[in-house]
């Protein structure tokens, strides 16, 4: 094992098999997605009243090695940037991150809650991820779904609109979605959003546990693990005329990680397209 281990706009899905739920710094959208056979367990899991077991102090990144299907760490890339000024109680189990156009931003639930965000954004002039940097330090959720699961979360920014998704404790192939609402500075269960959407033809082997997800300027992706294989990752892409996020639908639908920095915390990962570049994000020691 390379790295360390720690314990149009979419439409609503016509299924309920799975569900994401988006919030969004500010802004929002939602989607739900069905999945047809057998539902693979959900591996993940994690309690929002548990602290976390380890401290992160930075972020590995990986970009995408055009025409090909392959992230590499270092490629195109910083490969290491450090995270600063976060508070004792952020939760390094539970992070997604986002590039909104202009700044790229990190997100941290704060300890015991499933209704906190820290706001981390990149000083270009420091080269650190640093705690309220172009953000609003702290962000609220509201009117969460009594059945999302909050142990996982995903966001993306779309042109226009902040997003954050969770996943259904019922389902695993259905999402919730939050929009950001600048007035209130809160990410609200379907602002701006489809509130429901579903994930179909997921393969058999996908890992649940791990998912993120992004807007390249076209689409929106979501992207899972495979059980067993750290370095592989199957993609999906919403598809506006089924309503549901498809496996390999306008993708690649098996992409490969290549040279995972030693001391990356593999259980976990985030995903943002920046304009230019797909990236993806390991926490590090």
């Amino acid at each position: 094992m390379k790295g360390n281990s720690y314990n149009g706009t979419p439409g609503i899905g016509r299924k309920a098999a799975i569900c994401l739920v988006t919030l969004v710094l500010g802004f929002g959208l939602a989607a739900c997605s069905s999945s047809d056979g057998a539902l693979p367990a959900d591996t993940g899991g994690g309690s929002t009243t548990t602290p976390p077991a380890f401290t992160a102090g930075s972020l590995n990144q990986a970009a995408y090695v055009g025409g090909s299907a392959t992230y590499r760490f270092g490629h195109n890339s910083i490969p290491n940037l450090a995270i600063a000024d976060a508070p004792a109680d952020a939760d390094y189990t539970r992070w997604a991150m986002l590039h909104d156009g202009s700044v790229y931003r990190l997100y941290l639930f704060k300890q015991g809650t499933n209704d906190t965000l820290y706001q981390f954004g990149f000083n270009r002039s420091s080269g650190r991820y640093e705690y309220g940097h172009r953000s609003i330090p702290e962000l609220k959720l509201v009117n969460i779904p009594d059945d999302a699961d909050t142990s996982r979360f995903a966001m993306l920014h779309d042109g226009s609109t902040y997003r954050l998704y969770f996943r259904a404790k019922s389902n695993i192939f259905t999402m919730y979605q939050f929009g950001y609402n600048p007035a209130t500075q809160s990410y609200e269960f379907g602002r701006n959003s489809i509130p429901t959407l579903f994930i179909t033809g997921a393969p058999l082997d996908v890992d649940t546990s791990r998912w993120a997800m992004l807007h390249d300027g076209s689409d929106y992706r979501l992207y899972l693990g495979k059980t067993g294989n750290e370095d592989a990752i199957y993609q999906f892409a919403y598809n506006v005329s089924s309503s549901d996020y498809e496996f390999g639908y306008r993708s690649i639908d098996q992409l490969t990680l290549a040279d995972t920095p030693e001391g990356s915390f593999t259980d976990e990962f985030a995903m943002l397209h920046d304009g230019a570049d797909y990236r993806f994000y390991y926490l590090a020691e």
